[in-house]
């Protein structure tokens, strides 16, 4: 039985108001062969009945908590501290859509604002706004604001190839109804292999972005100044896209020339949840601030003088005409962007980087067992990586993966399926949950399921 709101009065006084005799007239342009289709249905099911069947689908599912994973390719599965799920829990967070109204929203305020001033002291950056969707979505609208800085007049966008598959996707998808922008770089090469000089050829005097990954979408760490360097000598800007965890022990992006640092903020303090929801770092260089999308919450006084937030540079995508507007994004995660917040501050300078080193550590454990297995090898050996690395497989990466399910394994990311030159090439992701009896024993699956 399904419930409705509206009175027999409510309808007909909305049919009234629109002039319609009865609700028949509203459906009248529709063919009377397609209103009122047959439509094979199951038996309708009791409440109890419903819940017990979404219960058993549910139970299918394998999680992080049955199955040990060393999947990662831009979501990793870290120890969320449980402070973070009661904090996020209290109404006055939980309810809160959007501090429109900014003398009632100090709370909600405050806490973006500490959120922005915890990004631009991982990434270096002088200025952070208020969180984009995920990181693909923080990509695209680095793009699409370096675009619009040089006002159209550069066109090319030169984004590596190494850079995570779904935030080059989603740039293309971002970027179809702009005629005359064009992305380079992306394209197959022969070798996946970074070619900083390759790279380097591709920018010229219309470049308006260079856009890298650090680490790589390989978890390979590269020395990035040179290539950063070519790119501003030309005029251009340069995003680099993060892996926000490996800034508890890397030098920022700030400190070698990034004028925009983007990323995937799901590490710090974010559950895996199939998928989502998860959240878009995005920081600049001050005198950018007024071409970033989203939203930014300053700090000042009331009339008072005392300490107060408000949102500002609001004039944007929200209040001004569509074909003014540089992008559509005019909201934030708010509540992730809380949860990173909690976790960083739970966790202070320190205890992020001691999380940082033992996914550093624990994953050259791993490449270094998995190394000493017949039939395996890692491929950029020669290269420092930090919690990632590709392994060439002895097999097909999605028969060995659908091997490790019955030892309670999740297996790396199969990359011949972005990658179509890396047949049997896996790549590994470790972080700090996983003992070196997980890694053990992944390493005894991985010999028995190849054999």
């Amino acid at each position: 039985m399904m419930y409705t709101p509206h009175t027999k009065n409510d309808v007909e006084a909305m049919l009234a108001a629109i002039g319609r005799e009865n609700i028949d007239h509203l459906f009248q342009e529709i063919p009377e062969k397609y209103r009122f289709p047959k439509l094979d249905l199951p038996k309708a099911l009791t409440e109890l009945e419903a819940q017990a069947e979404l219960q058993e689908i549910a139970s299918a599912n394998a999680t992080t908590k049955d199955m040990i994973s060393f999947l990662g390719a831009g979501v990793y599965d870290h120890y969320i501290p449980v402070a973070i799920d009661s904090l996020l829990r209290r109404s006055e967070f939980y309810t809160s859509y959007t501090p429109y109204q900014p003398e009632i929203s100090q709370g909600t305020l405050q806490a973006i604002f500490e959120y922005q001033s915890l990004i631009c002291a991982l990434t270096g950056m002088d200025v952070s706004n208020a969180s984009h969707y995920d990181g693909a979505t923080a990509a695209a609208e680095a793009v699409i604001m370096a675009y619009h800085n040089f006002k159209g007049k550069r066109n090319k966008i030169v984004v590596s190839r190494i850079v995570n598959p779904q935030y080059r996707k989603v740039i293309h998808t971002y970027t179809q109804g702009y005629e005359n922008i064009s992305i380079v770089g992306d394209d197959a090469f022969t070798d996946s292999t970074l070619n900083h000089q390759e790279l380097a050829a591709l920018l010229d005097i219309d470049t308006a972005l260079l856009l890298i990954q650090y680490p790589d979408f390989f978890g390979n760490i590269y020395d990035y100044r040179q290539l950063i360097e070519q790119a501003h000598a030309y005029g251009a800007l340069v995003a680099v896209s993060v892996n926000p965890m490996s800034l508890g022990l890397l030098t920022p992006p700030g400190e070698f020339g990034a004028d925009i640092v983007i990323g995937e903020g799901q590490p710090l303090g974010i559950p895996l949840s199939y998928g989502g929801p998860y959240l878009g770092i995005f920081a600049t260089k001050k005198e950018l601030v007024r071409k970033i999308a989203g939203r930014i919450v300053g700090q000042t006084t009331d009339v008072n003088g005392q300490l107060a937030y408000v949102l500002t540079l609001t004039a944007r995508e929200q209040h001004i005409r569509r074909e003014k507007s540089t992008s559509n994004i005019c909201s934030n995660q708010g509540l992730m962007a809380l949860a990173s917040t909690i976790y960083l501050s739970l966790l202070g300078k320190n205890g992020l980087k001691q999380v940082a080193e033992l996914c550093y550590q624990k994953a050259h454990y791993a490449a270094d067992r998995i190394s000493r297995i017949k039939g395996f090898s890692i491929k950029y050996s020669s290269t420092p990586f930090f919690n990632e690395f590709v392994v060439h497989c002895p097999k097909p990466v999605s028969l060995i993966n659908l091997a490790l399910q019955d030892h309670l394994i999740l297996g790396g990311y199969d990359l011949s399926q972005e990658y179509p030159e890396l047949p049997n090439h896996m790549l590994v992701a470790v972080t700090e949950k996983l003992s070196k009896e997980d890694i053990d024993a992944f390493c005894e699956a991985l010999e028995e399921v190849t054999q």
